[in-house]
């Protein structure tokens, strides 16, 4: 469900001759600024990644894309806005990962996921790296894993909150593995890292940017990360799968939404558009820096990513018994 770099730049190319089959909806549009709203507030990942497209798009768009931040209810105010938006492709949301959990863990939303929404295209992933103190005596994920097993208390992992995606992969980490464990929520990654960096807890799962400082210091130590394949942003560390976990995959991810109903040619122009940008070196380099891995794909394969992630999440929801803060 995901895109290469190769693919990306193939996707590109040809999506340079796709202006000329447009109709007259798409080449009239955009006739104005869009609206390009963000789930988060400033300076976060999200938002970082949000600003760098939407300087990208408005240069080959010949229009300004603002950004909008409405950060908030684990992203369900941005979601709400964009939902009930015109469906004219002047208001686009770029999602993130908590917007597929909604539907197991709130009752009567003002929107539904799979029926409000456009898909335009999946656009990165944020890797979860499992990281422990370096003083701990396992060095691998399966010693991690015999700890976990064999002490009275089980495994404990910091999360930076209810619901959110290192706390669904730690969960689902203990519930492959077999093993005993509690998940402990903090606000943010800060209380966290405090409490692991005291030996008071035994892992979380975290963005690779926010590790490697305490990596580089000798403080913590990376055992793995739960994504499908190892990651470019710390290839040192092999995947959860590789070790014998290959149910285990689990990150924060982002893409393009539109409103549902936004003009099919409208929705192939931005994706086109899109997929130019991910293609774009610069755009990688930005994207990298706040910890995110570039990742595109079709409209087509990022409403079945939601739609799996949907059904992938309720299950361990309900199994761990999670409830909305």
């Amino acid at each position: 469900m995901h895109m290469n770099r190769r693919h990306l730049l193939a996707s590109a190319a040809a999506g340079l001759a796709l202006p000329w089959s447009l109709n007259a909806t798409a080449q009239a549009w955009p006739a104005r600024p869009i609206r390009l709203v963000s789930p988060y507030g400033a300076g976060g990942s999200n938002d970082i990644l949000t600003r760098v497209l939407g300087d990208f798009l408005s240069r080959r768009l010949g229009q300004s894309l603002v950004v909008e931040n409405k950060a908030g209810a684990g992203t369900r105010i941005a979601n709400e806005y964009v939902a009930k938006s015109a469906p004219d492709g002047y208001t686009l949301l770029h999602a993130a990962a908590p917007i597929a959990i909604g539907e197991a863990l709130y009752k009567d939303l003002p929107y539904d996921v799979h029926k409000s929404f456009t898909a335009i295209g999946s656009t990165a992933i944020a890797p979860l790296f499992l990281v422990v103190n370096a003083q701990a005596p396992y060095k691998t994920l399966a010693e991690f894993i015999q700890h976990a097993k064999t002490d009275p208390k089980g495994a404990t992992f910091g999360s930076p909150g209810a619901g959110s995606a290192p706390h669904l992969t730690a969960e689902l980490l203990l519930r492959a593995a077999g093993a005993k464990g509690i998940v402990v929520q903090y606000r943010g990654d800060a209380p966290a890292y405090t409490e692991l960096l005291a030996g008071r807890i035994d892992a979380t799962l975290t963005a690779i940017s926010t590790a490697v400082p305490h990596i580089q210091a000798g403080k913590l130590r990376v055992l793995g990360v739960a994504n499908e394949e190892r990651t470019p942003l710390y290839p040192d560390a092999p995947t959860l799968r590789e070790q014998g976990l290959p149910t285990v995959v689990g990150y924060g991810w982002y893409g393009m939404l539109a409103p549902a109903g936004t003009p099919a040619d409208v929705v192939a122009r931005i994706h086109a558009e899109l997929t130019t940008a991910l293609a774009d070196a610069d755009v990688r380099r930005k994207a990298e820096a706040a910890g995110l891995q570039l990742r595109g794909g079709t409209p087509a394969e990022f409403s079945a990513f939601i739609a799996s992630e949907t059904r992938k999440w309720a299950q361990i929801i309900q199994a761990a018994q999670i409830t909305a803060e």
